[in-house]
């Protein structure tokens, strides 16, 4: 499972010109989900991004977490994460996982937010959708469950 996350003061989906899922300060995380992909991943990536210490504390330094700081997170499904470039232009998207097991994995994950106590918005699985958000600092972070980066 791979996860990009970024820090913001807002972020919202909209799908048909109708808003699905909205946060002030949070963390907007895109997943893409593997073949591979289960239950355990879904409650890594879930641990990871909660506990991600990439708020400023009192001085400034990267020292504080979403729960630290009382933030929400949205949700949103993006297969293009596990799409592979490099032996041609157009990407092969061979190895993300696609159909019921992947929205199945989906709404586990934001389930794990829930759970948690996380205010969690989502987009819609499988939709195309219109993403905006303002990415604070920039702060963006690279998230692979198979620690490839």
């Amino acid at each position: 499972m791979r996860g990009v996350v970024q820090r913001v003061t807002t972020a919202k989906v909209t799908v048909d010109g109708a808003v699905v899922g909205k946060i002030g300060l949070g963390l907007l995380l895109l997943v893409g989900i593997t073949k591979t992909d289960g239950l355990d991943e879904c409650e890594w990536l879930a641990d990871k991004v909660i506990n991600l210490r990439i708020f400023g504390d009192d001085e400034g330094k990267m020292n504080r977490s979403l729960v630290d700081v009382g933030g929400s997170v949205l949700v949103v499904s993006q297969f293009t994460l596990y799409g592979d470039a490099r032996k041609s232009r157009r990407p092969s998207f061979i190895d993300a996982l696609a159909g019921d097991r992947a929205e199945n994995l989906y709404d586990q994950l934001v389930s794990e937010f829930e759970h948690r106590g996380i205010a969690t918005q989502t987009g819609r699985f499988g939709a195309m959708m219109d993403v905006t958000l303002t990415n604070e600092g920039p702060v963006t972070i690279l998230l692979d469950s198979s620690k490839l980066f």
